[in-house]
């Protein structure tokens, strides 16, 4: 017989399953609708499904049902929603559609502007009150209440069907980059909008909005960078809030609910500029924390900052998983949040109390001119990490090319987590991408929390900026360097494992027109430009073609150098000569964590280099993208590796049970649904990102 806390926490599980079950229709001897309602499944985020028509007997017996194609080839990360038969979700251009669930028949398309380029969308929301109901999907700087019959705007929602997702974030935003890439979270009558910004000196202010759902008025605003009298203004410089070169600090992964409490959970990014904070000093509140706010009215209730004045990129990836943990025999409603740095923080939900303790570890000072970096970071004892810490000498790859130049850049960087970025290389640990990423981590019923990692270091630096003496006379090659090279190298090679392409030879491949609307409303994962002028543009475009005449005359004021001294240098992945991770594997893993106990349960390599096992050596894990879910068919599906495989594990061991090679690389979330009472499991395959070859399709999966 188990002990009282093994039973207690199965009698819960037992009823939360029969519970969902009973709502769900699941099982193979119900013939009720299961949906998959909201994104990643609940408003908890728990990517979790009381379905198990599939489970660990049959999963092997998985088939094709259908197969969508969009149209537009490219990345796609959308987890789309199922209801009453239908299934919503966005194209690689990020336009909304309709499908048959059990077909994959569209039903409509709305493309709200064919005028140029659009971000990746992971997805969109739904509300309904009575017989009242519509999608609130988010399109470029606008965010858009549709009909989800027929997918047309609906008229009566602000602007003939659309408002401004720059409503709420003051004057100093207007002409900014401003999108949103994650669903809104529905309360009531309320949709709290997820926003994406710059992260140069260009970037708007990250604040968090809540809209009215019927009318589309601006409701509430959570000020991110507080003003005077606001709680956290002493954690910034004075000016901060209305400083035109400081922002973010915005939630772009989307957040959680607790409906019955009636509070919203929101982990929020870096302020920018990223990577360097002379002009912040300060702890930099809110953030890099999770928030914790009454959802009617965004009223502070608590927060946890993870990252103190960061400089590192280090934003909260994903949206926090809610669940119900046994703790020393104690049942706790807790709120888990995965990290970049491959950390899970775990806190009571009313208080914001650390469940298991975190310390405040000294790390090193900043030697950078004008940098002050805060004395000590949070470190959670437990959950411990699911990602490596450190790496030593020996973990440079011992089947690396060029392993010795390997090791001559390892040697010579500076390494350490919370390692200050300069002048030199700082290798950073996980890396950029994490860690965990914006896919997330699945939680089932017993409180194991599912988690897809990435295992990339990365080199980053600086160099030093020299202020414009040209009375506003600004090149083509100085507006490049601020605004491009970051992501695509001054030499214009790019980094295309990292997504970024490169841009030699441009000329021979796509028109002015082209290229400068993509400049102006950005493209895929890369934001849009909005403040640079068309004369700019043309500048830039001119030293991209190699022209000798590409000065333009700027109104832009104050040199922003003067303020931000330093330039990045790029998102550069340590790698051999081959294109491989410089160290040694797992490149990506798949953790179970027993979040009551805080302890690991399994450990696995995600994703394979066909090429590498056919050499011998052993399965390496792969860079990933896009999360898991967990059924009660006692499965976890996942995509996500640049293998372009679609997996299913057993749950509680982390078996393989079955493998599906997909059209192109499934960087997003599944989701699963039945209808008329057949089990589906459906995942979007847009490739592209990592290198990989685009795909434009939804693949949908059924027992035969």
């Amino acid at each position: 017989m188990g002990s009282p806390v093994h039973i207690q926490r199965a009698i819960v599980a037992f009823a939360f399953g029969f519970i969902l079950g009973v709502l769900a229709g699941c099982g193979s001897g119900h013939t009720r609708d299961a949906s998959w309602p909201t994104y990643l499944g609940d408003h908890g985020r728990n990517h979790f499904s009381a379905l198990s028509q599939i489970d660990t007997t049959n999963v092997q017996s998985l088939r094709v049902a259908w197969t969508y194609h969009t149209g537009d080839t490219g990345q796609v990360q959308c987890n789309p929603l199922i209801i009453d038969g239908r299934l919503y979700g966005v194209t690689a251009s990020n336009y909304l559609f309709a499908l048959d669930a059990a077909t994959g028949e569209e039903l409509w398309q709305f493309a709200p502007e064919r005028t140029g380029p659009s971000n990746v969308n992971r997805g969109v929301a739904y509300w309904r009150k009575g017989d009242r109901k519509q999608l609130m999907f988010a399109f470029q700087s606008w965010l858009y209440a549709v009909d989800p019959e027929s997918g047309t705007p609906i008229p009566a929602f602000g602007d003939n069907g659309r408002v401004s997702l720059r409503s709420g974030l003051g004057t100093a935003a207007a002409d900014k980059f401003v999108v949103s890439t994650t669903p809104g979270t529905i309360f009531n009558d309320l949709i709290i909008m997820p926003i994406r910004v710059s992260e140069g000196v260009d970037a708007a202010p990250g604040f968090i909005q809540a809209f009215n759902v019927i009318t589309g008025a601006l409701e509430w605003v959570f000020r991110t960078i507080p003003g005077p009298g606001e709680r956290g203004f002493d954690t910034w410089p004075s000016d901060a809030y209305e400083n035109p070169v400081i922002g973010g600090a915005n939630n772009w992964a989307g957040m959680a609910l607790d409906e019955k409490r009636g509070i919203v959970y929101v982990p929020t990014g870096s302020a920018a500029f990223d990577f360097y904070g002379g002009n912040r000093k300060g702890q930099n509140l809110f953030a890099n924390s999770l928030l914790a706010l009454r959802a009617e009215t965004g009223e502070y209730i608590w927060h946890y900052q993870l990252v103190h004045h960061d400089i590192w990129d280090r934003d909260l990836p994903a949206p926090p998983n809610l669940v119900t943990l046994t703790v020393d025999g104690k049942q706790i409603d807790a709120v888990a949040q995965v990290t970049k740095s491959g950390h899970v923080f775990v806190f009571d939900r009313d208080e914001g109390t650390p469940i298991f303790p975190i310390d405040e570890v000294p790390v090193p000072a900043s030697t950078l001119p004008g940098e002050k970096t805060w004395p000590t970071q949070p470190i959670p004892r437990l959950p411990k990490p699911f990602a490596r810490q450190v790496l030593d000498r020996a973990d440079i790859n011992t089947f690396a090319e060029g392993r010795d130049s390997l090791l001559r850049i390892y040697d010579n960087a500076n390494k350490g987590l919370y390692h200050p970025l300069d002048l030199d290389q700082t290798i950073l640990f996980p890396g950029a991408d994490g860690g965990a990423e914006w896919g997330g981590a699945a939680v089932d019923t017993d409180g194991i929390m599912y988690v897809n990692s990435n295992e990339m270091a990365w080199l980053f630096s600086l160099s030093p900026q020299t202020p414009s003496k040209s009375s506003g006379v600004i090149t083509g090659q100085q507006l490049y360097t601020v605004h491009c090279a970051t992501c695509h190298q001054a030499d214009f090679s790019g980094s295309p494992t990292s997504g970024y392409p490169a841009l030699r030879g441009l000329k021979e491949k796509m028109s002015r027109t082209e290229i400068a609307t993509i400049i102006a409303a950005g493209k895929g994962m890369m934001p849009g430009f909005t403040q640079i002028s068309e004369r700019e543009q043309q500048a830039i475009i001119g030293y991209l073609f190699g022209e000798e005449k590409t000065e333009v005359i700027s109104a832009q004021g104050e040199d922003v150098r003067e303020v931000v001294p330093y330039t990045f240098d790029g998102y550069n992945k340590f790698l051999d000569r081959a294109g491989y991770p410089a160290i040694s594997p797992p490149w990506g893993t798949l953790t179970a964590i027993d979040l009551n106990a805080g302890q690991h349960m399994w450990q696995i390599p995600l994703g394979e280099h066909r090429e590498l096992t056919a050499r011998g050596i052993p399965v390496t894990g792969t860079e990933n993208y896009g999360g898991p879910v967990v059924t009660a068919g006692g499965l976890l599906f996942i995509a996500a590796t640049r293998d372009n495989m679609f997996r299913a594990f057993d749950r509680k061991t982390g078996r393989l049970l079955w493998q599906y090679e997909l059209p192109a690389a499934g960087f997003a979330t599944p989701a699963t649904y039945s209808i008329a009472g057949k089990q589906y499991v459906v995942i979007a395959c847009g490739g592209t990102k990592l290198g990989t070859h685009g795909g434009d399709s939804y693949v949908a999966f059924a027992l035969p």
